[in-house]
């Protein structure tokens, strides 16, 4: 019975922002049935980042009270056996936000794609914000990459992700105003259903059941996709746990 948590965007406490996904992050914890369990910070995506890594400790670990352990693929050697050892010794994953393309590249050299399955079907909690949530899907609207879509110029594009729940993760949907056009793109050429994702609210998955969380009342969770020649977009707002097959019925 697989756990993940995938987080849209907020603040968890860079200095001069207040925080603003913290009730997210408190389900994340209590999901785990642990008082301080293990967290294992994975920063890929910001190139191991260490303010950001700083930041994680500060907040998970002295503000919400987690074991935080970082794991280092870009600023440090690291054996594959380390690896799996950190990734499958964790209560929960929690990947930060980047450069979500070149993180996965990083991953599936070093066999992370592979190891991280292992803590799905293990049960250990997977989470993360940004990058971090569109990488348990099977597609991202993501904007690591610049390219031109019939010659106009866009900042959005479909990425692959681990595919461990289907279809096209879209965040910080209410605060870039251009991932709607990219996500209407890349649900009508890969005929997949998409979920756009406000900030500060998330979508967690246990199981075959999933259900709406949110940091901020009026952060909003859609559905979209493509049926008979027409884009639709539906709102999602269950706060309870109801059947994953939801999501894909158009």
């Amino acid at each position: 019975m697989g756990k993940i948590i995938a987080i849209s965007g907020g603040e968890i406490g860079r200095p001069g922002f207040k925080i603003e996904t913290e009730e997210i992050d408190k389900e994340i914890i209590r999901l785990s049935n642990k008082r301080n369990p293990k967290l294992l910070f994975i920063p890929t995506a910001s190139n191991d980042n260490q303010e950001y890594i700083d930041v994680i400790n500060n907040y998970f670990g002295k503000r919400l009270g987690c074991e935080v352990d970082t794991l280092y693929l870009i600023e440090k050697e690291i054996s594959e056996t380390e690896i799996r050892k950190k990734i499958l010794s964790s209560d929960i994953i929690y990947v930060g936000g980047g450069n979500t393309k070149k993180m996965l590249e990083v991953w599936k050299s070093k066999n992370v794609d592979t190891i991280l399955k292992k803590a799905y079907e293990k049960n250990i909690i997977l989470s993360g914000i940004s990058a971090g949530a569109i990488c348990w899907f099977e597609k991202g609207c993501s904007d690591s990459v610049e390219y031109k879509l019939d010659d106009n110029p866009t900042s959005f594009l479909e990425i692959s992700g681990l595919n461990f729940i289907r279809g096209v993760l879209c965040p910080h949907f209410n605060v870039e105003r251009a991932r709607e056009e990219g996500l209407e793109n890349i649900v009508k050429n890969t005929s997949n259903i998409g979920l756009a994702l406000d900030n500060c609210v998330a979508i967690e998955i246990v199981g075959d059941e999933f259900r709406i969380i949110k940091s901020k009342e009026t952060a909003r969770v859609y559905k979209s996709y493509w049926d008979k020649g027409k884009y639709k977009k539906e709102l999602i707002e269950n706060n309870n746990f109801i059947k994953l097959t939801h999501l894909y019925k158009k």
